[in-house]
C-alpha cells in the first residue's frame, strides 16, 4: 500500500492514541470513522451501505449493527484492523479488543495472503474493487469463503489516504 506513516488515521484518532474505543451509545459508535467508511464508498461506487437521512450517531449505530460485515484497516505497513461492526467480530471469532490489534493480513490463512495482498494493491490502484471472492478464516480457524465482497480506499473528508474497508454480506462454511 506503500503510504507515507504520517498518513495513518486509526478511527480519526492521533496515531499515539491506544486502541480506539469499542463503538456504543457513549461515543457514538464513532460516527467520524464510520462517516468516513460511508462516505469512501458512496464517492467511488454511489452505493451507500446505511440509507436515509438519519444522524451521524444513527448511522453509525446502524453501520455497526448491520446484518452484513464491514472491516477496515488503516496504512501501516502491515496493515491493522481499525474497524468491525458486530456481524464481522462474530464470523471472525473476535471482541473489540482482539479486532483493534489484529493486522488484517490475518483474516486470510496463510496460502490465500498472496492473493489478498494483490487485490488490495489493485484497490490501492482502483480506488475499489466489487464482486470479490475469497477464502477466509476465523480468530479459532473456521474457514469460510466470502463471495461478492467489495473493498475500497478511505479517504477522510480533507482526501487524505486512511486505510481500507470491505463489506460483504455472503459466506459459506468450509
Amino acid at each position: 500500500m506503500g503510504r507515507n506513516r504520517s498518513t495513518v488515521v486509526r478511527n480519526n484518532l492521533p496515531e499515539e492514541s491506544k486502541a480506539p474505543p469499542h463503538p456504543d451509545v457513549n461515543n457514538d459508535f464513532l460516527a467520524t470513522y464510520a462517516k468516513i467508511i460511508l462516505d469512501s464508498l458512496l464517492k467511488l461506487t454511489g452505493r451507500q451501505l446505511i440509507a436515509g437521512d438519519l444522524s451521524p450517531a444513527e448511522t453509525a449505530r446502524q453501520l455497526f449493527h448491520a446484518p452484513f460485515v464491514v472491516l477496515a484497516h488503516n496504512t501501516e505497513v502491515d496493515p491493522v484492523l481499525t474497524y468491525a461492526n458486530q456481524t464481522a467480530m462474530q464470523l471472525f471469532a473476535m471482541n473489540w479488543e482482539q479486532v483493534v490489534i489484529t493486522p488484517s493480513r490475518y483474516t486470510a490463512e496463510t496460502p490465500e495472503r498472496d492473493h489478498r495482498q494483490q487485490l488490495l494493491e489493485t484497490v490501492n490502484r482502483q480506488g475499489f474493487i466489487e464482486n470479490y471472492s475469497g477464502v477466509r478464516v476465523s480468530r479459532d480457524g473456521r474457514r469460510f469463503r466470502i463471495s461478492d465482497a467489495t473493498v475500497w480506499n478511505l479517504t477522510d473528508k480533507n482526501g487524505i489516504y486512511c486505510g481500507q474497508a470491505a463489506s460483504f454480506d455472503r459466506w459459506i462454511s468450509l
